[in-house]
């Protein structure tokens, strides 16, 4: 039996050290490209064209950055946003190169794939990119399909976190007459449309019957709109209490149920936490709710309700509409529902007066979006690490005392 006690305490040990163990973070482009003005343009049109988000949800990647200069050159062209998107996509490469590793490439070259490549949009291998290590430390990456224009340098690494993300500075633009070929603008979305055919025609029929509703929505669908859309038989059931109503609440009603940025699938899953709503005023302290990532599904999670993602209507950058089973109710404009404790059972001849459960403590709904999904992972990670670190160390010690 005292046998036992000696591997006891080195489980407890090796769990006070993995609790210990720093833990993994994600990484944000546009925060790593902020502080370096250099790259302020270039930072700029990773937004616009929504690339930026398309590099935070990936966990493999290195981005070959250009500077200024470089970025002016390329502006010069005069290239629509959709196009400017796949010159940009084919500097985004899906397999990570820190320095180190530019100078131990198999062979002194090898071929890596774009994020242009990826997307469909480069006919055959044009949105390949060629690595070769040459003599004297020199490296240099060329497209696939560059028409005969010479390769650009390497200059320095901006940043690395291995093996997730590399920002490597290249000399100038990379040419690619595939890239550059001009793009056809996408039909536009149309919402109520959209919404009838799909399962939504209830909320599709409440949009219709506010168009200055409408028209917040429609005029985002440019830079970034994420929907819930709830099926017709949750907008059946809640219709009593829209009915009820005032005109403006209604209108917030409405509005809390889009984001004014683009949300796929993936960065649902990946940026859990508070979010603001098309609602939402200027001080970014009403009308959100929590994200939450359930196992496979999606719930949206207002101090009301709390609803889940069926199904996805339309997932095209720069806009995603999905299907949710409950109409959203903001706190702004619900009560919280009066929770009773079953009364337990008392002796014969006692009374116990019933009496009604606290309501859920606030959660981090008034910080904005992106700050709270980064600080709840923090505060969850510490919050372990704090628990775990403790209580390991005082079993371990409890442990090897008996022995």
């Amino acid at each position: 039996m005292r046998r036992v006690f000696p591997l006891l305490a080195a489980s407890l040990l090796l769990l006070l050290a993995a609790a210990s163990a720093p833990v993994a973070q994600g990484h944000n482009i546009t925060k790593i490209l902020a502080g370096i003005p250099e790259f302020s343009t270039f930072n700029h049109y990773l937004t616009v064209t929504h690339l930026a988000s398309e590099i935070n949800r990936r966990l493999t990647i290195t981005l070959l950055a250009v500077d200024n200069s470089g970025m002016a050159d390329l502006l010069a062209k005069h290239l629509s946003v959709l196009t400017l998107r796949n010159v940009l996509a084919l500097h985004i490469l899906t397999d990570y190169y820190g320095a180190k590793k530019l100078h131990q490439l198999t062979g002194g070259s090898t071929l890596a794939s774009s994020v242009f490549q990826s997307s469909g949009h480069a006919p055959g291998t044009t949105g390949y990119i060629n690595i070769t290590d040459h003599r004297a430390g020199k490296v240099t990456f060329a497209a696939e399909d560059s028409g005969g224009a010479p390769p650009v340098s390497f200059v320095k690494s901006v940043k690395e976190m291995p093996y997730n993300i590399s920002v490597l500075q290249v000399s100038t633009i990379l040419s690619s007459p595939e890239a550059e070929a001009p793009v056809a603008a996408p039909a536009p979305v149309n919402l109520t449309a959209l919404m009838a055919k799909k399962g939504c025609k209830a909320f599709a029929d409440l949009l219709l019957a506010r168009p200055d509703v409408l028209q917040i929505f429609q005029d985002n669908l440019d830079s970034g709109l994420t929907v819930f859309c709830p099926d017709d038989a949750a907008v059946k059931a809640f219709a009593p209490k829209y009915k009820n109503l005032t005109a403006d609440g209604k209108a917030s009603l409405l509005l809390y149920h889009g984001l004014p940025v683009y949300y796929s699938p993936q960065l649902l899953k990946a940026n859990n936490g508070v979010v603001n709503t098309l609602a939402t005023d200027g001080s970014n302290k009403n009308f959100n709710y929590t994200v939450q990532t359930d196992g496979t599904d999606i719930t949206l999670k207002t101090r009301i309700v709390t609803a889940t993602i069926t199904s996805t209507l339309i997932d095209q950058d720069p806009d995603a509409v999905y299907v949710i089973n409950k109409v959203l109710q903001p706190r702004e404009l619900f009560k919280l529902a009066e929770v009773v404790d079953a009364p337990s059972p008392a002796p014969a001849g006692s009374k116990k007066a019933k009496h009604a459960s606290p309501p859920t403590p606030a959660g981090p709904e008034e910080a904005p979006a992106d700050q709270a999904a980064s600080d709840n992972a923090a505060f969850r990670a510490g919050s372990a690490g704090r628990w775990l670190v403790p209580a390991a160390a005082s079993l371990a010690a409890a442990v090897i005392v008996v022995v």
